[in-house]
Parts: C-alpha cells; sequence; structure tokens
C-alpha cells in the first residue's frame, strides 16, 4: 500500500522506529513529515551496499596443493611435464594477471606473463 504525505504530496516510505515500542513509521522522502504505521501492513527490508573489495578472494600461504589444478608443462629445472598453476593478479588492474606454476616432482617455482 502506497500513502502519499497529507502536507506536501510526496511518497510516503516505511523506516524501522529508533524507539522499540513505535515499531514502523512512514516518512515522507520530500518534506520529512512522519506518522506511526502498523508493521503488519509493511515488509522492511534493508539494502545493503557492496564494497569495491568484497569480491576479492584472498588465499593463504599454506593452501594445500591438492586444491590446486594441474597443467601439462616442463619444468625448467628438472624437466618434469606435470605442474600446479595459479593466477594472481601482480600489477596494475587494467594489466593482464600473471600465471605462477609449481613443479609436481621438485616443487619449483616460476611464472608466466601474459
Amino acid at each position: 500500500m502506497v500513502r502519499f504525505c497529507p502536507k506536501c504530496g510526496g511518497m510516503m516510505v516505511p523506516k524501522k522506529s529508533k524507539n522499540k515500542g513505535r515499531g514502523v513509521l512512514l516518512v515522507c522522502r520530500r518534506c520529512g513529515y512522519t506518522v506511526r504505521a502498523y508493521a503488519k501492513d509493511y515488509n522492511l527490508k534493508e539494502k545493503v551496499e557492496k564494497k569495491p573489495n568484497d569480491d576479492v578472494i584472498v588465499m593463504e600461504k599454506d593452501v594445500s596443493l591438492e586444491t590446486l589444478p594441474k597443467t601439462k608443462i616442463q619444468c625448467p629445472r628438472c624437466g618434469n611435464n606435470e605442474a600446479y598453476w595459479w593466477v594472481q593478479q601482480t600489477r596494475s588492474a587494467d594489466e593482464a594477471p600473471t600465471r605462477f606454476y609449481q613443479c609436481t616432482k621438485c616443487g619449483y617455482k616460476w611464472r608466466e606473463y601474459q
């Protein structure tokens, strides 16, 4: 149910009251006029804003190697043909990420710039 302000005609929006006993209030967006409303008539939802870093996943240093994917690539140190790999943004965001490898046999780590 939409209600409009009796003073200015602006749309009234439901807000939670800061006083525990008052319940829900209808507040005019334009002039701030406030009137008490019944909570059962309104379904209040809170909008949560995301921050730019909310989607960043940080991998701890003690990540088990078995959780990383493997690929067929030759190790420059021992010649083994299999390595774990992961991608990491090492430079600015507008540049390509860096792919890291770790040999499954000797543990040697190296990088490949894309």
